[in-house]
């Protein structure tokens, strides 16, 4: 049973481990504000949650098993919620989402020799 226990635990961490990094390459790839802020609230919440639900497999039922699930219960409403609130103020500060991707293609941007 110990080993079972083990090997669902590192799936998950491996599983968490990859939506992070994966998050993290996103947020590094993505064209504009809104699609990066997308890729990482929602990886950064779906790995956080696996990383920690694998903790909880080599935690048992103790003590640590109830912080770690109280600190799940915080990553999964502040996250979301931070995201939200980042998206909303961008949006009142006047920042437009990119709706189509033709539309960056087709702006080009004025060069100095241009702007004259």
């Amino acid at each position: 049973m110990s080993i079972a226990i083990d090997i669902a635990s590192w799936a998950f961490l491996v599983l968490g481990s990859f939506f992070s990094i994966v998050g993290g390459i996103g947020i590094v790839r993505l064209p504009e504000f809104f699609s990066r802020l997308h890729a990482g609230g929602v990886t950064d919440t779906l790995g956080a949650a696996f990383i920690v639900v694998g903790l909880l497999f080599q935690a048992g039922l103790s003590l640590i098993a109830i912080k770690l699930l109280m600190i799940l219960f915080f990553l999964l409403v502040t996250s979301p919620t931070s995201c939200h609130a980042l998206a909303k103020s961008a949006l009142s500060q006047g920042l437009e989402p990119v709706l189509d991707s033709r539309e960056s293609e087709l702006v080009e941007p004025l060069s100095e020799d241009r702007a004259e």
